[in-house]
């Protein structure tokens, strides 16, 4: 399903569920190191119930289903679903998933423990889904705003298939990331107190294709209303470029995780 938001690419629709076979392969990118932490903050562990939204792929509960929470998944996208129940049921995970916006999502008071939203915040109507998680959550529960982004001025590979990117997408916004502060916002004060604010750098490795791939499935590219041509004319410059680099290398990204607790 497509949606438009004025802050992001000047208005121009998005929709990931046209990128879901690529996104599904390309994007489980997290290190250990990105949910080990998650554990170390007791979010997502076992006796835990815990309600990923904007969930995709199911990126977030198949990897943290070892450590013994009940998740359910929700995601806008109808695609973007199908692949989280085709990889959970592949990998032989109980995870339960729902196609719905955050928006307009209803559970009981109290339905869960955890609530997490991962790469996708910024997309939500925050004066709809506060009230809503707020209610979602258990007395003493916690919602955790996840984050991971590579650092182009860090690196020169990231910014040069930025630049491929914004040579077919002009419009497109998701790059240009740099360090930032992680100071309790506003718009969290009426309903949660800030328990933790956590920022660490992570360098990942990518073959040419998994960088490819990666880039592929963004907002600018694969999700984007470019198309098919302009998309095959990303592809083949982007794929000339990677052809210079070595078959491995590492990208610089930024973790924020913001972990709130109920009022």
């Amino acid at each position: 399903m497509a949606i438009s938001i004025q802050k992001y690419d000047n208005g121009n629709p998005f929709d990931f569920g046209k990128t879901s076979e690529v996104y599904a392969k390309y994007r489980d990118i997290y290190p250990p190191e990105f949910y080990e932490k998650l554990v170390e903050l007791k979010l997502g562990i076992k006796g835990q119930r815990c309600l990923d939204l904007g969930t995709g792929t199911g990126v977030l509960p198949r990897n943290m289903y070892k450590y013994g929470a009940q998740w359910l998944g929700t995601d806008i996208s109808e695609n973007q679903i199908k692949y989280a129940q085709k990889l959970s049921q592949e990998n032989g995970m109980d995870i339960k998933y729902l196609v719905s916006s955050a928006e307009e999502l209803d559970f009981p008071t109290g339905s869960f423990d955890i609530v997490t939203a991962c790469q996708c915040f910024g997309y939500f109507d925050k004066k709809v889904i506060l009230p809503k998680i707020h209610k979602f959550l258990v007395d003493g529960g916690h919602f955790a705003v996840l984050f991971m982004a590579w650092l182009p001025y860090e690196s020169e590979i990231a910014m040069t298939s930025e630049n491929i990117v914004l040579k077919y997408n002009p419009d497109w916004n998701g790059g240009r990331m740099k360090r930032y502060d992680l100071p309790e916002p506003e718009w969290s004060k009426e309903y949660f107190t800030l328990a933790n604010a956590i920022t660490f750098d992570i360098p990942l490795t990518f073959t040419r294709e998994g960088w490819h791939g990666r880039i592929k499935s963004c907002r600018g590219i694969g999700a984007s209303n470019l198309s098919p041509e302009q998309i095959a004319a990303w592809e083949k410059e982007h794929l000339e470029y990677m052809n210079t680099l070595p078959e491995t290398f590492e990208i610089l990204h930024y973790v924020s995780m913001l972990d709130f607790k109920k009022k």
